[in-house]
């Protein structure tokens, strides 16, 4: 079997396990680009998705300028291709990191890129609210962060992990994007080592390894969601 594996995919048994360009290394990098840039972009992402259900016309503080600002920055952050996000931003990067080029680097783009559409998602999720029960909070007199976090955010709580899930699943994505001009992982390993290479093994064990990450975090996104229904 071993010998099978290695006349089969010689460029893969090539890379090596550890290393600077180990396949454990690559792999590693992935989970910590995605990891991170999941924290950072997934909160501001909160914060904007909820800003706009709340100062929204119909929200609990309507606020016609609060509301515009928070649509425009979100709307604005989408509208720019990653690739283009990632050169945009780069003296900002290097101000916030003090580098422009790795795996750490990555995570600013990576953060800023993910959190307007984890904000829209976020603002789809809430607004499916039933309006009745955020009513009912505000006549038995709840305060404004009582409707928040034990309305919104508990009632809610369901289709946020849904909508997590496949920002997730874009997230990945966009690491192995970032990987392909210089960031590490597993997207770099599938450009410079596999099709720059013309080692075609390699990247289509790069490209398995990412479809792996995204079907466990499907799965688990999934049962999260179900498990948090009220069904």
């Amino acid at each position: 079997m071993t010998q099978w594996f290695s006349d089969t995919f010689p460029n893969v048994v090539y890379q090596g396990w550890t290393g600077d360009t180990g396949w454990w290394t690559s792999i590693v990098q992935t989970l910590y680009m995605t990891f991170w840039s999941a924290i950072f972009g997934g909160l501001l992402g909160l914060i904007f998705g909820i800003g706009l259900i709340i100062t929204a016309p119909n929200g609990i503080a309507p606020n016609k300028w609060t509301f515009w600002i928070f649509d425009k920055i979100v709307s604005i952050f989408r509208a720019v291709p990653f690739i283009i996000l990632l050169a945009f931003i780069a003296p900002f990067t290097k101000l916030v990191v003090g580098t422009q080029i790795g795996t750490t680097a990555a995570l600013v783009p990576l953060a800023l890129g993910v959190f307007p559409f984890y904000a829209r998602q976020i603002q789809v999720a809430l607004s499916e609210v039933d309006s009745g029960i955020v009513e009912a909070a505000q006549a038995v007199g709840a305060s404004f962060w009582d409707i928040v976090f034990g309305v919104y955010l508990r009632e809610g709580r369901s289709e946020i992990a849904r909508v997590s899930t496949v920002t997730l699943i874009s997230l990945i994505g966009l690491t192995a994007m970032a990987g392909a001009i210089g960031a590490g992982g597993l997207g770099n390993m599938a450009i410079a080592y596999g099709y720059n290479r013309f080692a075609t093994d390699t990247t289509l064990v790069a490209t398995l390894l990412v479809l792996i990450f995204v079907l466990a975090v499907q799965l688990i996104g999934d049962y999260l969601a179900k498990k948090l229904s009220h069904k």
